[in-house]
């Protein structure tokens, strides 16, 4: 038998330049390149060094700006599947073919395990390059390229990062890989010492970088130490709750203390040290009115390129960068997150009826009466108290509910041809249907691949002059605050509800127009915890962040129901029954939710490689 490891194919010079230029091909692991550049007519200057590090963020991009998929593998979001793209910079998309079901995902991901290891082969030859010019180089030189080596050991450290979140235990890869017979027969490397290998990544990456990226796109010292306290507290978890699936891990509670303390620490300094602030200082702005969009709360301009595609506040500690239209360099987020009444968008995610009732009230701060899904044709149900088809019962909710999500008869802005065709209504079920409402014609908003009653607002840009792949949104992949939400979380394990993390808390809630949180639920470290998780839901819903934080915090049972339970309905808000999971689900069903499959195709190629115990 032939053995070869991860596919990863031999890296040149111009093959690294070709994402730089546009033109990468549909499926980078599987090319060769056909012309080589000599390596000593490039490697001369620091702008040399910057041209191929442009190239590894290019790689890199790909592997995380689809992240809002992963959402589909947790309670609020439904995903029917992954946009294909073609012609534009997404290496083949390793989010396509991706399962982002609630369940029976964890085999699906070969595709993403072997772009991951395309990432990590694109850094190591910015990195290993970069280091051969040391030391030659004239002191004013130096540290740009050490800066240029820390951005390429950040991007490589959050790409193993992700390895091990889904796979635990992965060969572990520092260098250039020229020819597969390197790494012939390479077993896994223990999760403990990739841990230690990313740590050493971003800790790197924080010694050598400016404070602030030198240019849009490019990270500082914030993202490094973020990235770091990240990985801290999921390897405290990891050790708190364990792992069971990954049976070569043994959870240490000593460990688990000392990674939340470092967490912490990181993260505190994350907030202190920067000058950093959320975006327009965490005021929530106007609600507007109900039906209405042409005012929208402050959260809603932060997912827009108009409004936050330069990261002039700091909210967003890093980020990709899009070309937009005409740069084949475009983002998705119109094509996945709209319907058809939006450039032909194909709306392949959208919230789940649950999440509504997951919005505070913004009179009580807490929760409101659940909603009371309804059929509009029955009688009354427009006007019912509760109602989830009364547009009156989303009133004097957590203004991030406006900003996020819509319901029947509110507005959005639809385009064609890259021309507004004015506001159009979503009606659930009412798919570009002529409606009169308050006496003005409109067509209503065409949604066929809704089946919960909601569309997100969040993501969907309210301007004409993109198409739905030409965006020019810098996706967020780490915000100031998910560091707020983290910090709160490491302190409160460490001990229990503190004050600083209480008022960071409760700065994300004024963003809503939430009240400061009640005493109550802030008296102890359950119900603080509690508090922390309801403001993850909502503050980053959509981002690709639940899925990994119910496994890290192992809360799929919690949330859904325990094995061989009757599963859980996920309804519309008509009433309609549309899809049940984990019914009958058994223990080994659950296991595999929890890790991932190590592809057979790479086992298949090297016997050295094991499997995870769930998939044996």
């Amino acid at each position: 038998m032939k053995k070869i490891t991860l596919k990863i194919f031999a890296i040149s010079f111009i093959s690294g330049l070709a994402l730089l230029n546009g033109s990468c091909t549909k499926d980078l692991l599987d090319q060769t390149p056909t012309t080589d550049l000599a390596s000593s007519q490039f490697w001369q200057t620091e702008s040399d060094a910057t041209t191929a590090l442009m190239g590894a963020y290019s790689a890199v991009r790909p592997l995380f700006d689809r992240d809002y998929y992963f959402d589909g593998q947790a309670e609020y979001v439904r995903t029917r599947g992954t946009s294909t793209t073609s012609g534009n910079l997404r290496l083949g998309d390793a989010y396509n073919g991706g399962n982002y079901n609630p369940s029976g995902y964890g085999s699906s991901f070969d595709k993403m395990y072997r772009y991951l290891y395309g990432g990590v082969n694109r850094t190591n030859y910015v990195i290993e390059n970069v280091k051969k010019m040391l030391p030659t180089a004239s002191a004013a030189s130096k540290p740009g390229l050490e800066a240029v080596i820390g951005e390429a050991r950040l991007l490589r450290g959050m790409v193993y990062f992700r390895l091990i979140s889904m796979w635990g235990d992965v060969p572990y890869i520092g260098k250039i890989i020229y020819d597969n017979s390197e790494v012939e027969d390479m077993a896994r490397t223990p999760i403990t010492q990739v841990k230690d290998s990313i740590m050493a990544d971003f800790t790197y990456a924080f010694e050598k970088l400016p404070v602030k990226g030198s240019a849009t796109g490019r990270v500082g010292k914030p993202a490094a130490l973020a990235f770091r306290g990240k990985l801290q507290l999921y390897w405290a978890c990891w050790n708190k709750f364990g792992w069971p699936e990954l049976d070569t891990f043994t959870p240490n509670a000593s460990e688990a203390e000392k990674a939340y303390l470092g967490a912490a620490a990181d993260f505190k300094s994350v907030i202190n040290d920067f000058g950093l602030t959320l975006f327009r200082n965490g005021e929530p702005g106007e609600w507007g009115t109900m039906g209405n969009a042409e005012v929208l709360p402050n959260y809603y301009y932060l997912f827009t390129p108009q409004y936050a595609n330069a990261n002039t506040e700091g909210e967003m500690i890093m980020y990709f960068t899009h070309g937009g239209t005409g740069t084949s360099q475009g983002e998705e987020l119109m094509r996945d997150f709209a319907g058809r009444s939006h450039e032909g968008s194909q709306l392949w995610v959208h919230p789940r009826y649950e999440i509504a009732d997951r919005y505070q009230s913004t009179v009580t701060g807490d929760f409101a009466e659940k909603l009371i899904p309804m059929n509009p044709s029955t009688a009354g149900a427009r006007t019912k108290l509760n109602s989830a088809v009364n547009p009156a019962s989303y009133a004097n909710r957590d203004y991030r509910m406006k900003a996020s999500i819509m319901w029947d008869y509110e507005m959005s802005v639809g385009m064609a041809s890259l021309k507004s065709t004015g506001w159009c209504p979503f009606i659930y079920k009412t798919w570009n249907a002529t409606v009169t409402i308050n006496g003005t014609k409109y067509i209503t908003y065409n949604t066929d691949g809704c089946n919960s009653g909601y569309v997100f607002r969040k993501f969907l840009r309210n301007y004409a002059g993109q198409g739905r792949a030409d965006g020019d949104y810098n996706y967020p992949v780490m915000r100031l605050a998910d560091v707020y939400l983290m910090y709160a979380e490491a302190t409160n394990e460490i001990s229990g509800p503190q004050a600083d993390a209480i008022e960071l808390v409760n700065k994300i809630r004024h963003r809503g127009n939430l009240p400061p949180l009640a005493a109550s639920k802030t008296a102890n470290k359950e119900v603080f915890f509690s508090a922390i998780e309801q403001e993850r839901i909502v503050e980053l819903l959509g981002e690709g962040q639940r899925s990994f934080d119910l496994r890290r915090w192992r809360a799929i049972e919690r949330v859904w129901c325990p094995p061989y339970g009757d599963g859980v309905w996920r309804i519309d808000t008509q009433g309609a029954q549309q899809t049940r999971y984990f019914q009958n689900t058994s223990e080994l069903g659950y296991q595999q939710c929890y890790i991932f499959r190590i592809p057979p195709g790479e086992r298949d190629r090297n016997p050295n490689l094991t499997q995870n115990k769930p998939w044996m």
